[in-house]
Order: C-alpha cells, then sequence, then structure tokens
C-alpha cells in the first residue's frame, strides 16, 4: 500500500450517502470539510484529486420530509433535484475556504459510454484539474430512470478514474473495509488487508447493501475495483471517518483493504484501443509528423496529415497511416472526418476560422494514441 498510494498522482475519491449525510440526517458539515481540508493538502502537495460523492437524494429526502428512500422514479428523481442544491454548495463552500476552486460535474454512464462525450468528459475534467480546481462529480439522477434504479456511485467512481487514467480510486464508507464475511454477522470474520482486485473470491466474500440510505453495499466496492483495475488503477476502501485518512494514505500508510490491480496503466490503456477491431477511418502523416510520433512521442498534429480516408466521427477509433501507406498504430479522433479535411495541413491558429469553433489543437492527442511496434 505504501508504494501504490504513495506515488499516486492522479486520485478518484468517492464518498457514500451514509457518510456524506451522517446515515440520512442531513448533510455532515463537520464531515465534508474535513475531507475538503484533507484535499486541499494533497492537491497542495502536487496531487490531483477528483471527488464522486453522493448524498444528493438522501439531503433531498431530508429536505422534503422523507424517512423512507422512495420506490416511484419521479420521486426519486425530485429529491435528487432537491438534493443535489445543497450537496454543490456544501463542497464549494468547504473547498474554497481551504483555496481550493471547485466545480460540479454531473455524469451518467451513457456519457463514459458513448466516445464523443467520453472525450468530452475527459477533456473537462483534465483541464479543471490543470487549474487545480477540484471536481465534484455525481450521477446525473434528475433526468437518468436508469442510473438511479440500477446505478451507483461506487460503479462510476471507477468509471472516473478509468477516463482520467487515475493512479488510485480511494472509496471512503462506514465500514473500515473489506472482511471475510459479514462483520456484523459472523464474529469469526478476518480483516482483509490485501488482495488482487478481480479475484473472484472477493465477490463471494462481499455482501448486499449495508444501509437504508444509498444503494450500494460491499459488493459494489468489490466490482467498482474490478473495473477501475481495468485501467490499472488499484482501489483502497476505507472507513471514511478514519481521522487524515486520505492524507496518511498518501503518505503510504496502510489503512483499509487495498485491492492492487495487475495491469500498468500504459498496457491496460493500449489493450483498450486495441479491443477496437473496426476502424472508421484513417489520417495520413508525412514524414516531419512520423518521426514526431515515432521518435519524439508527440501527439499528432493536423498540419502533419496529408490526406484523410474514410468517414468518422469525433472520438472513433482511427488508423494512423504512413507516408507509404504503412499503418503506424491507431488513436481516437478528436475531429470528425469532414472537419479533418478541413484542418489537413493547416496550423491550429486556422481551425476557428476554417471550423468554427475549436475543439484540441490535436488530431489525436499522445494519451489516445497507440503505436504499432
Amino acid at each position: 500500500m505504501s508504494e501504490v498510494l504513495a506515488h499516486a498522482r492522479r486520485i478518484v475519491v468517492k464518498v457514500g450517502s451514509s457518510l456524506v449525510t451522517n446515515e440520512g440526517k442531513g448533510l455532515d458539515e463537520a464531515a465534508i470539510s474535513e475531507w475538503c481540508r484533507q484535499l486541499a493538502a494533497l492537491v497542495h502537495g502536487g496531487r490531483e484529486v477528483i471527488m464522486v460523492s453522493s448524498g444528493a437524494i438522501a439531503e433531498g429526502m431530508k429536505r422534503l420530509g422523507w424517512s423512507i428512500r422512495p420506490k416511484e422514479i419521479n420521486e426519486l428523481q425530485a429529491a435528487a433535484a432537491v438534493g443535489q442544491m445543497g450537496l454543490a454548495q456544501m463542497y464549494e463552500t468547504k473547498l474554497r475556504e481551504n483555496q481550493l476552486g471547485s466545480a460540479q460535474v454531473l455524469l451518467t454512464h451513457a456519457d463514459l459510454a458513448d466516445r464523443e462525450r467520453y472525450l468530452n468528459a475527459r477533456s473537462t475534467l483534465l483541464t479543471l484539474l490543470a487549474h487545480q480546481v477540484v471536481p465534484v462529480i455525481n450521477e446525473n439522477d434528475t433526468v437518468v430512470n436508469d442510473e438511479i434504479k440500477f446505478g451507483d456511485n461506487d460503479t462510476l467512481g471507477a468509471l472516473v478514474a478509468n477516463l482520467v487514467e487515475a493512479d488510485a480510486l480511494v472509496i471512503l464508507t462506514d465500514q473500515k473495509g473489506l472482511f471475510s464475511a459479514d462483520p456484523r454477522r459472523d464474529p469469526r470474520a478476518e480483516f482483509v488487508h490485501q488482495a488482487q482486485a478481480g479475484d473472484p473470491a472477493l465477490e463471494a466474500m462481499a455482501g448486499g447493501a449495508g444501509s437504508s440510505i444509498g444503494s450500494g453495499g460491499m459488493i459494489t466496492k468489490i466490482l467498482a475495483a474490478k473495473r477501475a483495475a481495468g485501467s490499472g488503477a488499484s482501489t483502497v476502501i476505507a472507513w471514511g471517518r478514519e481521522p487524515d485518512v486520505l492524507v496518511r494514505l498518501s503518505q503510504g500508510e496502510a489503512i483499509g483493504t487495498l485491492l492492487v490491480a495487475q495491469t500498468a496503466k500504459m498496457q491496460a490503456r493500449k489493450q483498450w484501443m486495441a479491443d477496437h477491431l473496426q476502424l472508421r477511418g484513417a489520417v495520413c502523416v508525412d514524414a516531419g509528423a512520423l518521426v514526431k510520433l515515432q521518435s519524439e512521442g508527440k501527439s499528432l498534429l493536423p498540419i502533419g496529415m496529408t490526406a484523410v480516408e474514410g468517414d468518422f466521427k469525433r472520438g472513433d477509433v482511427i488508423a494512423i497511416k504512413g507516408p507509404q501507406g504503412e499503418v503506424l498504430g491507431r488513436g481516437l479522433a478528436n475531429y470528425a472526418s469532414a472537419e479533418a479535411r478541413l484542418i489537413c495541413r493547416k496550423p491550429s491558429a486556422d481551425f476557428e476560422a476554417l471550423l468554427g469553433f475549436v475543439a484540441e489543437p490535436e488530431m489525436v492527442h499522445r494519451d489516445n494514441l497507440v503505436l504499432q511496434r
């Protein structure tokens, strides 16, 4: 654990409803203030952090005077709409007290499944991190039915970790970590200090939802760790009220349960790209761009492109071809094929005049580019 967390530069932190709302009594100002203080310590120490916070529906229930979580979708959406106002305001206030900017980002699983929306979300989050702004992410429960009925923010935390290629996912919960059985029912349950993310035995250990306030449980955390491991991020499950839990974890202290990712980040990224068997098109590059891609590890700029093949959209996986038509690799296109043809051989300064907008200066960013060996 000392290696994983001490060297983690980009960290996604997820907190559950029972912690954020003190078991449904309303937003726990003291707890949120404490987490924000620790987030600030990490950011000021050179880390990049994203907060994925549950609590909107639970806070909305409190404000509406509801003691039992409703089952009707329209009531859940109403609670989310009411509660999200207070949740965002609380984080904004507490982060500002620690000299940090904040941004509210509402996502759905669909935003991360569609490659164009995936790129948009990724670009926004990375820009916020570059400006030392802490994104506070929640599911957009107000407008999406399936996410309220079936979704959970443990999964969303893992998806965000994949999206920004985080080094670690920290899930703060109302339990100390993972036990071999439910410690509330089995006195012989043993604490699991470390295991391999994705180990099938972990799912057998985890029970169902443990709180009437939230919708998850230990099983969703185990599955989230498995998902995060797919992009090379290890996961820590820890008690959210442990003093200085985030700071101590970042210093390498062993707290909670560590589920280690077995796949390196770059290897996972390349595998993800390689899994896209159907390429929608291609761009051809000149000799100068070839050198920058292969020898210097640079992004692909439109000025180095000589031709555009096929019909593709922003976010589609396309082939990168060399001067002789040889396939150099593949990457995610920042521009659709029609737009790419307009900016081919053009500097980024001309994009706005040619397109009416500027998405990114690169055709394919180096983080979304996999070259063949």
